[in-house]
């Protein structure tokens, strides 16, 4: 009986220990969607910098492809979720991060657009570049990690660098954000992530 006690005690802090160290590694992220995203606004934002320099006249029709990234991303996180089996508090915090900053993005789209009418372009891109930082350094800050908040800090710094940056060099400012505030964190969070799960 005694024997049978003290191996269901050991069961139980194996257990623990394992569910602890599967939260521990869920909160190393293994940066797919800081690729995705990253690696999607890069692409955009140089081919609309190279459409607008030959004139074309629907340059930004190439971010239409962003639609075709949010419903894969849809379609990833619910598979995800199925298999994951622990959520920790972390998870919920940076999910709730990211919610923020889609909402800001829309809000912040729609306003800019109505209030400066034609001349949206003028401030679309330095008010975004603001946006991008905040769930980036913030994301960092929660998970710990330093890259992601370099990476919040760049795009502030980029932001304020389209004060003195002509308008039509700005979707480069973007791109840059994009290369330091989530596809290097990306990778390196994918590093770290296969260190944790070898």
């Amino acid at each position: 009986m005694e024997k049978e006690t003290s191996f269901s005690h050991a069961d139980s802090l194996a257990l623990i220990e394992s569910m602890i160290n599967k939260a521990t590694n869920r909160f190393n992220e293994d940066g797919f969607l800081y690729l995705l995203w990253g690696w999607v606004v890069l692409f955009c934002s140089v081919t609309e910098f190279f459409l607008l320099r030959i004139q074309f006249e629907k340059h930004y029709l190439v971010w239409t492809l962003t639609w075709a990234a949010v419903i894969f991303q849809i379609f990833f996180l619910r598979r995800k979720r199925q298999r994951q089996r622990v959520r920790t508090y972390t998870d919920e915090i940076v999910k709730y991060v990211w919610i923020t900053f889609i909402i800001l993005m829309f809000l912040l789209g729609v306003l800019i657009s109505t209030i400066q009418g034609r001349e949206y372009y003028k401030l679309i891109d330095p008010v975004f570049l603001v946006i991008y930082g905040m769930p980036t350094f913030l994301s960092g800050v929660i998970l710990r990690f330093k890259p992601l908040m370099w990476g919040g800090i760049g795009c502030w710094v980029l932001s304020l660098l389209t004060t003195i940056v002509p308008v039509e060099y700005h979707l480069l400012l973007v791109s840059a954000a994009m290369v330091i505030a989530w596809i290097i964190p990306g990778y390196l969070l994918r590093l770290k992530f296969k260190k944790a799960n070898p």
